[in-house]
């Protein structure tokens, strides 16, 4: 039907999006990060606090990543990764911390990665299609 670059585009709208939860509770900083990711053919869900998080990924297919803020209302990033390790069917789901504070501060969460706010988007970016495609 198709070939050359239109058969190429047509191929990439199919390919299905790689699902990402962002945990943000700063509402301009969550809208932009999954506009970013939408844009860039990602899949991009958003809460703004740990419990939330929790309640998703609960109640839905597990995200191929998990961007996470530490300081939240409700319930903070510490808590969110302690009570995430603790249930086996959400504890294997890679977690991005993004966080102002030092990294010094996110040791104790055995994060797969760390991103200093404000953030590289490049980098975040970077990160995520590296988790969304593990063999490219």
């Amino acid at each position: 039907m198709f070939s050359g670059p239109a058969s190429q585009f047509f191929s990439l709208m199919r390919l299905p999006a790689c699902p990402v939860l962002i945990v943000e509770d700063d509402a301009d900083l969550r809208d932009m990060m999954a506009q970013l990711l939408t844009i860039e053919g990602f899949g991009a869900t958003t809460v703004s606090n740990g419990q939330q998080a929790l309640d998703y990924l609960r109640d839905h297919a597990s995200p191929k990543l998990i961007l996470l803020d530490l300081m939240m209302p409700v319930m903070d990033g510490w808590e969110f990764r302690r009570e995430q390790r603790r249930d086996p069917t959400i504890a294997k789901v890679p977690v991005v911390v993004l966080s102002a504070l030092d990294k010094t501060r996110a040791v104790d969460l055995s994060a797969d990665a760390f991103l200093k706010k404000p953030l590289d988007f490049d980098r975040l970016l970077s990160l995520v299609r590296d988790y969304c495609n593990p063999d490219a």
